[in-house]
């Protein structure tokens, strides 16, 4: 019989994550190069807990560790529970009734639960549903393939990335440059000598833009400086463009090199594969992972000013591969835009490379 038990000592917290290394032990796929950001939710490092309540816990099947997760609570997105951090052994039994019957008892005044939402969108979120033959990118989750079969009681919220050679970013922008004028915009890279400012121009933009977006909640400069800062000796200038019009911000994009291609196994990243990325970077692919712009300037092009400041970029550092998301299905906007720019890429219609998705149901 699987029951939880709180995670209530730092015994129980080794545990914990000794739960997490186990399922994916041997594993050739699996990477480790974001755990930096999972023990900071889980030991309540973060600032995003002026809002937010988490507990921990054990599954446990006798004595023996057979899995964990977290329960969150975010008071910026109350109708939900958020199961996060979930990792167990196969052939459990009722996984998902024995999480929903602890999260009922901690928080039964919440109508929702969602498995696979890590406290916040930009912390990560999903399980994997297909692709299981390839790594991850850096941001994306690898879960194994039975994890879908333990939720399978809960309604599905799909999520898709979609995976190209560069070449056809190249060809978009030949596309694209004999025609393209946006209108009064000016696209510049980050300043690194001020950080913090624009991580405060990025915070800014997701809330202005992001409001509609599935299981959205607002952020706070605070939260997405803490966030970008274990990658600061890794984040170039290049990787976060801004589009301003009158010298006001209007829209963002970010991409980075896939971090993960630094590592062969699972792994953190450490200080002598930031040195090798700097020295000569290894890393073939790179991930769009976001861009937006602010909807009464969403007519003046900065979307594709922003797309065609990244290919110089991309072009330049000699990458053979881009893959953008993760998308929600439901998400019509993004989708669109997606497909749209894809298609006069490729001259057809995109077929996701990778899916994820989240779970959902009634508490």
């Amino acid at each position: 019989m699987t029951t939880a038990r709180r995670v209530a000592s730092r015994r129980d917290l080794r545990r914990f994550y000794a739960a997490g290394a186990r399922v994916y032990r041997g594993n050739p796929l699996h990477r480790s190069t974001e755990d930096d950001v999972m023990r900071l939710l889980v030991e309540r490092k973060s600032v995003y807990f002026r809002h937010a309540a988490i507990e921990s816990y054990l599954l446990e099947e006798g004595r023996e560790v057979v899995g964990r997760f977290s329960l969150i609570h975010d008071e910026k997105l109350p109708a939900y529970v958020q199961v996060a951090f979930f990792e167990a052994l196969p052939g459990l039994h009722d996984v998902a009734g024995v999480i929903r019957a602890e999260a009922w008892r901690r928080f039964r005044q919440r109508p929702k639960i969602v498995v696979g939402l890590n406290g916040h969108l930009n912390y990560g979120a999903g399980l994997l549903a297909d692709c299981f033959h390839a790594p991850p990118l850096f941001g994306y989750p690898y879960t194994p393939d039975y994890y879908l079969d333990y939720f399978a009681s809960f309604d599905r919220k799909p999520m898709v990335s979609f995976r190209f050679e560069a070449g056809s970013f190249y060809r978009l922008r030949e596309l694209m440059a004999a025609s393209f004028k946006p209108r009064d915009v000016v696209v510049r890279q980050m300043n690194r000598k001020r950080f913090a400012e624009d991580v405060e121009i990025y915070t800014f933009l997701n809330n202005a833009c992001f409001g509609e977006h599935p299981y959205w909640s607002d952020r706070a400069t605070a939260e997405d400086f803490e966030l970008f800062h274990p990658f600061r000796f890794l984040i170039k200038d290049e990787n976060f463009l801004v589009a301003e019009h009158n010298g006001q911000p209007i829209g963002f994009l970010l991409w980075y090199p896939d971090f993960n291609e630094l590592v062969h196994s699972d792994r953190e990243l450490g200080v002598h594969d930031v040195l090798r990325y700097h020295a000569r970077n290894p890393v073939r692919s790179v991930r769009l992972t976001e861009i937006a712009v602010l909807p009464q300037h969403r007519r003046r092009g900065a979307d594709a000013a922003m797309i065609l400041r990244m290919i110089e970029s991309v072009e330049k550092g000699g990458y053979d591969y881009c893959e953008g998301g993760f998308i929600f299905e439901e998400n019509l906007g993004s989708m669109a835009l997606t497909l749209s720019y894809m298609r006069r890429a490729l001259g057809r219609q995109p077929e996701p490379y990778r899916r994820f998705c989240v779970f959902e149901g009634s508490l």
